[in-house]
This record gives C-alpha cells, structure tokens and sequence, in this order.
C-alpha cells in the first residue's frame, strides 16, 4: 500500500493534457466549482466519499454527521490574472442519545457552513472611445449551510442551501439560491459510497435596464447540474485513504477524479490528486495537484497548517492554497 501511495503521486505530476475550451468552464457558477480548501483540492476533488479526518458539506451534504470534533477552516488562494479565491468554513457533528440508554449514542446529526470568496480585480476600464475610465472589479460569493443526520453507523443523508451573488458591473448584479442533496453508506470498514446532486434549480437572473434603460434586457442563466458517485477507501492502519469519483452534468461532461491522503508521520499528511479527467473529451484539460498539512496538539486542540498545489492550464502560473485549520 506505501508503494502505491507513492506511486500515485508521481502519477499525477506526470499526467499532462493540451488546453481546450469546456462549455461547462464558461457556465455560471464556475467559481465554487474549483474545489474547497487545501485538503479537497490537494486530493483532486474527489472527496464526497471521505468520511475521516476534517471535513465539509461543500463536497457531500451528508458528511459533517461523521466529523469528529468542531473544524474551522480559513484558507487563501495564490491565483494570477488578478483573480482571487478564498474559503471559510465550520463543522460539527451532534451525537444523538436513546432514551433507554442515555449513555449510548444512538444516531448523529451534523452541520457545516461556509463562504466561497471569488472575484477579479484592476480591470483597465475603457470607453466607446478607448480612453480610460479606471479600475473594475467583479466579485462572486456562495454562502452554503448544510445539515446531515445519521441513521446508523452505515447511513447518513444530509442538505446544504447555497445563496449565491454575482457582482458584475455598476448597478449589475444577480443572486441565485439553490440545493445539494447528499448520501453516503458505509459498505465495510473500509469502503465508502456516496452519491450527490449539486446546484438544483440553480440560476441567475439578470436585468441591465439599471445601465441601458430602454435598451436593457432581461436574461437567465441556469448553473449546471451535476450528479456525483464516489468511492473511498480507509484505512487507519496504514494511515492511508483513497478516493475517486465520477461526476456528469447536463452540459455534457463526464469527468473522472481520484486522490490519495497518506499520514507519513504522526499529524504529517501528504497528498495527490488528478481532477478535470474528461472522458467525453480527451483533449480537455485535466488539473494534478499536490498538497500536505501538518498539526500541531494544543492543549484541547489541534492547529494544522495546509497547503495545495495544482495545475492550471489557462493561466501563467498555477493555483496555490495555504490554509489554517482548527479542531477543537
């Protein structure tokens, strides 16, 4: 099993594809579908079947019932192009008693909730003339609370709400509200299956009237759904878990994805991931990253320091995510 953790991450620096456009790329919403912090990303993405270690409903509404302790997430995102991408989020399991033995749990609920940041900015504004009328900005946020309960120590089902606004230019703007719905059973000890739906009925409406008066629009844009299954395999024995993940979308994708976390040594953590594997196109883009995090034991805490890498064709430079995470 070492050989092979080591093994899968030489494979994911290796593995390359030539750029090409994707429609699902250019579809609303392509900002919180990157990935969240620098564990998810760090493993590819394919976290939905993950039920050890910190976790978030962003990958799996029925995950914060397996969370162990309260986690805090705070990262930051090195991104060119003036782009930036930022993650916020808290999870917590509640563990539900019998009233015949008030001592044994008899079921758990969990909840999460988090921020999804994202924005451009020192856009060189120009008029019809070409003379420049200053610096513009853009911003994107998705705010998502999720609740889990946990029918048994094999099934949980849980919901997240995402509120979604768009900031786009001078009085353009657009606010989207939409639903996950998650699943997961525990087939053994070791293995996990999970099953997703992500943005239902998720759309933006825009109106430019505010800017072009009689000659304004109104549109709508509708946010891709995507039905997920995933994989995991843990093992705490050996420290090691491996996920993978198949995703489809009305936008005619179907990607593959797959990670692996191995605990080196005692809270040291290394990480590989492959995400963006096309199957319904070859030449499209697939995205290997690498990442780590190390934790420290404070009194009745652990603080952890994280940090992901990975590729990004499009850019001049690729994605960098540093981030913070507290267990308490």
């Amino acid at each position: 099993m070492k050989r092979l953790a080591f093994a899968f991450l030489v494979f994911t620096i290796c593995i390359y594809s030539q750029p090409t456009e994707s429609t699902i790329s250019i579809m609303p919403g392509s900002f919180s579908r990157m990935g969240f912090g620098p564990r998810g990303i760090g493993m590819g993405n394919a976290f939905s079947a993950v039920t050890e270690g910190n976790l978030s409903t962003y990958y799996n509404p029925a995950l914060s019932a397996f969370q162990n302790g309260n986690s805090f997430l705070a990262s930051y995102s090195f991104l060119s192009l003036d782009r930036s991408l930022n993650f916020l989020s808290f999870t917590r399991k509640f563990d539900l008693f019998s009233k015949s033995d008030p001592s044994a749990p008899k079921a758990a609920a969990g909840v999460s909730a988090g921020l999804i940041n994202s924005g451009v900015s020192n856009i060189d504004g120009r008029d019809y003339s070409g003379n420049p009328t200053g610096e513009l900005s853009t911003s994107q946020n998705m705010f998502f609370l999720g609740v889990s309960n946990r029918f048994s120590e094999k099934f949980a089902i849980g919901i997240t709400a995402k509120f979604y606004h768009y900031s786009l230019y001078q009085n353009i703007s657009s606010s989207a509200f939409g639903l996950d719905i998650g699943a997961l059973y525990r087939i053994s000890n070791y293995f996990n299956l999970a099953f997703v739906l992500t943005d239902l009925n998720t759309k933006y409406k825009w109106d430019s009237s505010p800017l072009y008066q009689q000659d304004g629009t109104t549109t709508q844009d509708k946010f891709p759904l995507l039905k997920k299954i995933g994989l995991a395999y843990q093992n705490n024995k050996l420290g090691l878990i491996i996920d993978a993940e198949f995703e489809s979308s009305n936008a005619q994708t179907n990607i593959l994805r797959g990670g692996i976390e191995y605990n080196i040594y005692q809270n040291f953590f290394l990480r590989g991931g492959i995400d963006q594997f096309n199957l319904s196109n070859k030449d499209f883009p697939a995205k290997p990253s690498l990442g780590f995090s190390y934790f420290y034991n404070l009194d009745n805490m652990k603080i952890g320091i994280e940090y992901a890498f990975m590729i990004e064709e499009y850019s001049p430079s690729d994605r960098h995510i540093i981030g913070l995470n507290i267990v308490f």
